[in-house]
């Protein structure tokens, strides 16, 4: 994929939609962007808000509201969109049933203006939206790739990175499994400058205090619900991380993130959609990356793998 000509759409124009947007033409990955939502004024305010702001930008990305039929020459749809969860049931189908059906109505309405790029889905619960639209959609699975763990993993890289007062980026990890509860690390692989996190941890005690590998996870899992109960929602981060997921396709950058996508024989994993390392390119996902994992940690990852798998017998 080229600059010239480049498209997305972004599906859903709430406060991770725009922000992603907002964040797409601040780095001036692609030509276009197009918002699309069910409150047509608020799509069309808030890219008339950005189209303003790309005065001062380095690139003269066109943005504006539209419909669905503009899919059809788009490189990549992001769909952000999803329903409020109801909060007077227990069941976890009944809860989600508004989302399936937004979701199955957005991928037909994509579908039906000839589309053939790749969808990136942010909507949670992510692993199971990806997954339904996969199945609504008819695409190759490398076509079809969610957020997943990425932000989880930028996180934790930032908590680590606080701690030892280093660039987060000079930490790496990863987060594998649902972007949830059941999400794990694969700690025995997470290096900080060449050296493990294992070794970093024990010697530099005086830094690393009383935290543990379990307390950072446990931190990691809660740092969305900081956010969100101070501030009502959370978007830039995962608005950055979607970001990433777009430039590398678009720019064929073949960067590594864990992404969810279609995992099949991995790890004994079949047919589930989770979070691994993936190789992301103009392709999609190009190809996934297998860590060896202790075998405590891979059975962790099945544990997380077989729960979302449960969820896909609900569904039939």
């Amino acid at each position: 994929m080229k600059f010239k000509n480049s498209k997305v759409v972004i599906v859903g124009a709430g406060n991770v939609g725009s922000t992603t947007a907002y964040s797409i033409i601040n780095q001036g990955l692609c030509e276009e962007i197009v918002l699309i939502d069910v409150n047509k004024e608020k799509a069309y305010g808030e890219a008339l808000d950005m189209q303003h702001a790309i005065h001062f930008m380095n690139r003269n990305i066109t943005i504006h509201a539209g419909d669905y039929e503009e899919c059809k020459d788009a490189d990549i749809v992001i769909i952000t969109a999803s329903a409020p969860m109801p909060k007077d049931s227990n069941n976890r189908l009944e809860m989600l049933k508004p989302s399936i059906q937004i979701m199955k109505s957005i991928v037909s309405s994509v579908m039906d203006s000839g589309f053939s790029g790749i969808f990136i889905v942010v909507s949670n619960p992510v692993d199971i939206m990806t997954y339904l639209v996969w199945k609504f959609s008819g695409l190759p699975a490398k076509q079809v790739i969610g957020s997943g763990t990425a932000l989880d993993t930028a996180r934790l890289c930032c908590s680590l990175a606080s701690m030892y007062d280093l660039d987060s980026k000079s930490v790496h990890t990863f987060i594998l499994g649902e972007h949830g509860d059941s999400e794990m690390v694969a700690w025995s692989s997470s290096t900080i400058g060449g050296k493990s996190l294992t070794d970093v941890m024990s010697d530099n005690a005086d830094r690393t205090k009383n935290e543990t590998k379990e307390t950072l996870l446990e931190q990691t899992k809660a740092a969305g619900w900081e956010i969100f109960s101070r501030k009502g929602n959370t978007c830039y981060g995962i608005a950055a991380s979607t970001t990433a997921i777009v430039k590398s396709i678009l720019f064929n950058e073949n960067r590594i993130l864990p992404v969810s996508v279609l995992v099949e024989g991995l790890y004994g994993i079949d047919r589930v959609y989770l979070s691994v390392p993936t190789i992301l390119n103009s392709s999609g996902a190009k190809e996934t990356v297998e860590i060896r994992l202790l075998p405590e940690e891979k059975e962790e990852l099945i544990q997380s793998a077989k729960i979302l798998s449960s969820f896909y017998e609900e569904l039939k």
